[in-house]
């Protein structure tokens, strides 16, 4: 996977910044990666383990395993779902033998690989005949709020810095079409969204400053006039909040049968 795993160090700060959309978004993308009693699951790419928990919840910890190729996030998830199989690794070289699961899911990691053919045929090497191999990505090009908000006003403030909407997968159909390509079958094309609150403007801000992410280096990175022509310029792009209010994201969704 990329080099940009060195911007997902720190768990707490990716719990508060990302996780209050990963959380809410996992159950909706195992419902639609039509996880069940039964079966086996991988979650490719688990970080802390949003998504790990809720599949434990489903099959149970010990038909669950996971893999992520940073070790603080792989010890982290290894404490919020004991009895899983946690493992540091790579999405290109999962570690794990050929058709071992039933369902292969990897949630808000393909605007990561390095290689994302290689990611989604290893994830379909280690899924059986008939299982199904799903994966979800924000929209980059603005139905992710907070990340699409915050760079428009990077570049409305006149500050340097490059936006993720050239990230794979952040576009209609890259994520569908990935799947159709690695040979996978009966593919389905939808999106996801959910929502997240926060007490005030400044609780959402100081998720920014703490470094995680690509958007989160950038905000780390400011000083002085563009440190606050970026933040005003933000806080009017979410609408200027007084107060309490929610952001919604969207993540376009692809599964496919191997």
């Amino acid at each position: 996977m990329t080099s940009d795993t060195q911007m997902f160090k720190k768990a707490d700060a990716y719990e508060n910044f990302m996780g209050r959309y990963s959380r809410p978004l996992a159950p909706e993308f195992a419902q639609a990666s039509r996880v069940e009693h039964g079966l086996r699951a991988l979650d490719v790419g688990c970080g802390t383990g949003a998504l790990t928990s809720v599949l434990a919840d489903i099959v149970g910890a010990d038909q669950v395993a996971g893999v992520d190729p940073s070790g603080p996030f792989v010890e982290q998830c290894r404490e919020n779902v004991p009895g899983a199989d946690i493992r540091v690794g790579p999405a290109e070289a999962l570690p794990f033998a050929d058709a071992e699961f039933d369902r292969a899911l990897a949630q808000l990691v393909f605007h990561f690989v390095d290689d994302p053919i290689a990611s989604v045929r290893e994830m379909a090497r280690v899924t059986r005949p008939g299982g199904v191999v799903s994966a979800c990505v924000w929209d980059m090009t603005g139905g992710m709020t907070m990340i699409g908000a915050y760079w428009a006003a990077v570049s409305e403030a006149g500050v340097s810095g490059q936006s993720e909407v050239e990230r794979f997968g952040g576009k209609p159909g890259q994520l569908a079409g990935l799947w159709r390509d690695a040979g996978l079958c009966e593919v389905d094309d939808r999106s996801i969204t959910v929502s997240s609150g926060y007490r005030d403007f400044d609780e959402l801000w100081a998720t920014f400053r703490a470094g995680v992410g690509p958007v989160g280096v950038h905000a780390e990175s400011l000083e002085g006039a563009a440190l606050d022509a970026v933040r005003e310029t933000f806080r009017r792009n979410v609408g200027s909040p007084d107060g309490a209010f929610e952001l919604t994201a969207t993540a376009w969704f692809a599964a496919g049968t191997v």
